[in-house]
């Protein structure tokens, strides 16, 4: 299993990505995403997508040369076309202009439109928390969840995530979850591997409890907490599409098919400034102090490292170094 730096692995991504047909911009802004993933361990939002973009650039499924089209229609809301281009480079674009009305109005929205899929939604909330601004972010995906009871799939796994400034250009909290009750690569690296996935995670095409990966990807996955996480995923839907001008999940095609039309999927974010109300650093301390009073207890994402270098399956990295023409 080789042992490979951070810096090794964005900078073979980019050039896979330039081989394939993404600009030299373009390319940096997603190797970046995809170093960022590796390094703390979210493997099926890094190396393991990259054959898929490099498939869907020569496809054109996304463009990799699409220029990102930013507006500001009202005070508080930023629009990114992205042109059926890659969601990090689109971001990318916008993210100044959000940062800029979030600080005028007190809170801004930033809608991603017409974008492939955006992978870690982590990723860019973290950014929005590193300018010292409260991220909230969510998108919906490919159709794959049925409502409790129900057998016909109407959501993505649809996934949420929210980042908070420490006030010193730091993170005090992070997540990123899907709104099933596990994210949809899981149950594919399962099947890829052979192995039997846990009771809970999928029903099968009868609507049956299920730990065949198989059986789960023609059924369905199932939301966190029933009708609790299929609310949260219902809302995501909503607000990823409609306010995006993206497609509803039952209109996404398989995201890592090669061929067929642009994921055409939206990303929304709220940008919230702490500033607003004065006490929320004072707040957010009494809550981090609770949490401590019990030992191994913590706040979500808080004290979490980067690996570098970061161990890789053998597959996985003479995959890549073949994407960059790196490996016959």
């Amino acid at each position: 299993m080789p042992h490979v730096s951070l810096d090794e692995i964005e900078s073979t991504t980019k050039t896979a990505l330039e081989r394939h047909g993404a600009t030299p911009w373009i390319a940096a802004e997603v190797a970046r995403a995809v170093r960022k993933a590796e390094a703390i361990g979210n493997r099926i939002c890094g190396l393991y997508y990259l054959e898929s973009y490099c498939t869907q650039l020569n496809s054109g499924r996304v463009k990799g040369d699409a220029e990102p089209v930013v507006t500001r229609p009202r005070p508080g809301a930023v629009h990114v076309d992205a042109q059926f281009g890659f969601a990090q480079s689109a971001f990318t674009r916008a993210l100044p202009e959000a940062v800029a009305a979030a600080r005028e109005c007190g809170v801004a929205s930033l809608a991603v439109g017409h974008a492939h899929t955006c992978t870690s939604l982590g990723f860019f909330t973290e950014q929005i928390a590193r300018e010292g601004l409260i991220g909230l972010g969510m998108t919906n995906a490919s159709p794959i969840v049925a409502p409790p009871g129900g057998r016909t799939r109407v959501i993505g796994t649809n996934p949420i995530a929210f980042s908070v400034p420490d006030g010193q250009g730091g993170l005090a909290m992070q997540f990123d979850q899907s709104t099933t009750t596990v994210a949809l690569g899981k149950i594919t690296m399962a099947k890829t591997a052979g192995e039997r996935i846990p009771e809970g995670w999928a029903v099968d095409a009868e609507g049956k409890p299920t730990t065949d990966p198989e059986a789960a990807l023609t059924g369905s996955l199932v939301s966190m907490g029933g009708y609790k996480g299929w609310g949260f995923g219902l809302m995501a839907e909503l607000l990823a599409a409609g306010l995006t001008g993206g497609v509803v999940s039952r209109d996404v095609k398989p995201l890592k098919a090669p061929e067929g039309p642009p994921h055409d999927l939206g990303q929304y974010y709220l940008l919230m400034d702490p500033d607003v109300s004065g006490a929320f650093f004072d707040r957010l301390k009494q809550v981090e102090e609770g949490v401590a009073l019990d030992q191994g207890a913590r706040i979500p994402g808080q004290g979490k490292q980067e690996n570098d270098p970061v161990s890789l399956e053998d597959a996985v990295w003479q995959q890549t170094r073949r994407l960059a023409g790196l490996d016959s």
